[in-house]
């Protein structure tokens, strides 16, 4: 027996940035498929040159990917969704800190997230939930 559920999918993004946020999917799940130290090397290729993003600039960055994508709504669909965003980010100029780790409370589960300024976006989590093992952060000018 399942149980019915809905997947909250945002609103209110504008045409071009779904758009861009079609663009960056195909990327993000074929990144998704390397293993992390790839992931790391590539994205900190990416990174090069961009300016720390804002907290609502990498909010917009997920919420599109969200609104895009139903497998980076999906509950496993952390690691697509928290590429996506980064290199949405990247697009715009931008660039957010790309996190992998584990939740500290039980039970102990992998995620992957992005931060601005200091913060998980749009995790609704407090500061802390989750332990980071692999960052890519912004290069500071």
């Amino acid at each position: 027996m399942t149980t019915p559920s809905a997947l909250e999918r945002p609103t209110g993004v504008s045409l071009g940035l779904r758009l861009a946020a079609r663009l960056v999917l195909l990327p993000a799940v074929v990144l998704a498929l390397l293993p992390p130290r790839r992931i790391r090397a590539v994205l900190g290729v990416l990174r090069r040159g961009a300016n720390p993003a804002t907290a609502p600039q990498a909010r917009s960055a997920r919420d599109a990917m969200c609104a895009v994508s139903l497998r980076c709504t999906g509950p496993k669909g952390c690691l697509p969704r928290s590429l996506g965003a980064a290199l949405l980010c990247r697009l715009r100029g931008t660039w957010p800190t790309w996190c992998a780790g584990v939740r500290v409370v039980p039970p102990f589960t992998a995620h992957a997230w992005i931060e601005a300024e200091g913060h998980p976006v749009g995790e609704g989590v407090p500061d802390g939930y989750f332990a980071r093992l692999v960052a890519v952060e912004p290069t500071h000018r």
